[in-house]
């Protein structure tokens, strides 16, 4: 198959695998990521093939929903791309990327190697910012049956990813254990300018939340 019809099959293979889906990695995260991973892309000058097609793939098995394995996505698009015919260069590439996409702790770097994976994962993490990002967030939690907020349960920086995998903090915990840290963790200046912008929304989203809960009291 030509550089297209791979497209064509990624695009239909996981919009039928994840369409529905409850937890905020839906077929829709990815149109956006893709969405935005295009534009990031064109401004940072990266293979718009690669970039579209690691937009595509980066969350055919997300490690969250695979008892923490992170090889499992990796496998899958080895799979289905070689399924595909897909050149092996084009395999590594993706694979990488999804290897190393996820936020995997305050205290773990995940330094994509590629401009075309910094330009995806600024993309992926884009979408855990901002009103989608906060309705992502609780969506996920729901999913995960942790609590909206404990005052008693503080953030923590998790050291490593096996801390970071085993954490079971409540979802307003999570702005303070990851999405707060996005903005300074972006690859790209396009990235991190609307970071910047997202994370703004979000901690004055916060603070009304706090507002409201000290209110109830």
């Amino acid at each position: 198959m030509d550089k297209e019809q791979i497209l064509r099959e990624a695009r239909s293979y996981i919009r039928q695998r994840l369409e529905g889906e409850g937890s905020g990695h839906d077929w829709w995260h990815i149109y956006r990521v893709r969405a935005s991973a295009l534009e990031i892309g064109q401004e940072e000058h990266a293979d718009p093939y690669i970039v579209e097609l690691g937009a595509l793939m980066h969350d055919v098995a997300d490690w969250k929903f695979h008892a923490g394995d992170t090889t499992v996505g990796p496998y899958v698009a080895r799979e289905k791309l070689t399924a595909w015919g897909a050149d092996e260069a084009t395999i590594v590439s993706i694979a990488d990327i999804i290897e190393t996409i996820s936020f995997k702790g305050a205290g773990v770097v995940t330094q994509m190697k590629t401009i075309e994976g910094k330009v995806v994962q600024d993309a992926d993490r884009l979408d855990a910012l901002g009103a989608i990002g906060i309705a992502r967030c609780f969506a996920y939690g729901g999913h995960a049956n942790r609590p909206i907020y404990d005052p008693n349960v503080h953030p923590v920086a998790h050291k490593d990813f096996a801390a970071y995998q085993a954490s079971q903090g409540t979802s307003l915990n999570h702005f303070y254990e990851k999405l707060f840290l996005l903005a300074g963790r972006m690859n790209t200046k396009a990235g991190r300018k609307r970071a910047e912008a997202r994370t703004e929304f979000m901690r004055t989203y916060v603070t009304q939340f706090m507002v409201e809960w000290d209110g109830a009291k």
